[in-house]
């Protein structure tokens, strides 16, 4: 049965191969289905492209698209993946903070932080990760930026002081704040 919401949306994921103008011939077949774009990130990944997008359009426009996800994966070299979804939403009102934290690079920092977070029933909606080399010294360090929603209600002073007290513990240097608009 057909759904009569104006704004359906569509969640893909796409991968391949770097190569220059991948973008906007992906998105060029996005537009000739009829579909806007509402959310997405691009990133190179070592030699690989990966894209995450949510695409919203009447049904019709994003079951067309559907159809032809796979011709356009072929003809594009991506492996993609798409789903059904809808508008998020929350069983309760959250507090959006940013937390930043920088160490030297070793494995497991963001499962840590992930389990900080979910151990407190927190929700991580965003994460962005890198590396790079420390100036001077050469040493590898990591960096992670991540959104996270804070159920209300939750005394942030305390929870602010139960993260540095972790942070410390695993001589991670972090920042917990309000996100910058």
């Amino acid at each position: 049965m057909a759904s009569h919401n104006p704004r359906d949306f569509l969640a893909i994921t796409a991968t391949g191969d770097d190569q220059v103008g991948l973008v906007q011939r992906f998105t060029s077949k996005l537009a000739e289905a009829g579909c806007n774009i509402e959310e997405s990130r691009m990133a190179l990944l070592g030699g690989q492209f990966a894209i995450i997008m949510l695409v919203s359009g009447r049904w019709d426009a994003l079951s067309k698209l559907e159809d032809r996800l796979p011709a356009i994966g072929e003809e594009l070299g991506l492996s993609l993946i798409a789903k059904r979804t809808r508008e998020a939403s929350r069983p309760q009102p959250v507090i959006p903070y940013q937390i930043e934290v920088v160490a030297m690079d070793h494995p497991g920092i963001v499962h840590n932080l992930a389990n900080f977070f979910a151990s407190r029933g927190i929700n991580i909606e965003d994460v962005n990760t890198s590396t790079y080399p420390a100036p001077h010294t050469g040493t590898p360090m990591f960096s992670v930026t991540m959104r996270v929603g804070i159920p209300g209600g939750t005394h942030i002073s305390n929870l602010r002081g139960d993260f540095f007290d972790y942070c410390d513990e695993l001589n991670l240097d972090a920042t917990f704040e309000p996100p910058r608009t």
